[in-house]
């Protein structure tokens, strides 16, 4: 499993640890349900980001970015040879999928870089909207399916 997130956020870019601070627990609390983790050697977790940097006070990348990083993002995901993607937030659907409107596109499986890729809420914001955490589980659960049954 190769997990996807957005852009580094201040402290991800500091320590340089995708998925850190309090949307990095509930990332491993969300793993953990499923039976997955970051350090579990027969059950592995890849956590990247989708920008290998954080863009200038936080903002959107721009789309020649966007265009200019997206062949090293499909190469990484190519070294990394993962059997399911989960791409977590916005950002990582735009730069991968070159789709945004998470909402929208969760739930769906679709295919990137010819490996089985599902949208998901990025665990920052379920942070901010827990209302969305059912749907998040039941992503989750699909993301546990689709690794068990391939």
């Amino acid at each position: 499993l190769m997990v996807l997130g957005e852009a580094p956020d201040k402290e991800e870019d500091r320590t340089g640890t995708p998925f850190a601070g309090q949307a990095g627990v509930l990332l491993d609390r969300m793993l953990a349900a499923i039976g997955r983790g970051r350090a579990d050697e027969e059950a592995p977790v890849y956590l990247a980001t989708a920008l290998p940097w954080r863009p200038p006070q936080g903002r959107e990348p721009k789309p020649g970015e966007i265009a200019m990083l997206r062949p090293f993002l499909l190469r990484h995901v190519s070294l990394a040879k993962p059997k399911v993607l989960a791409v977590m937030g916005n950002g990582g659907c735009q730069v991968l999928l070159g789709r945004r409107g998470v909402a929208r596109l969760r739930g769906n499986w679709t295919e990137a870089a010819g490996v089985p890729t599902l949208p998901m809420y990025h665990p920052g914001y379920l942070l901010r909207y827990p209302e969305f955490k059912r749907d998040a589980w039941a992503d989750l659960q699909a993301l546990q399916r689709k690794l068990r049954d391939g």
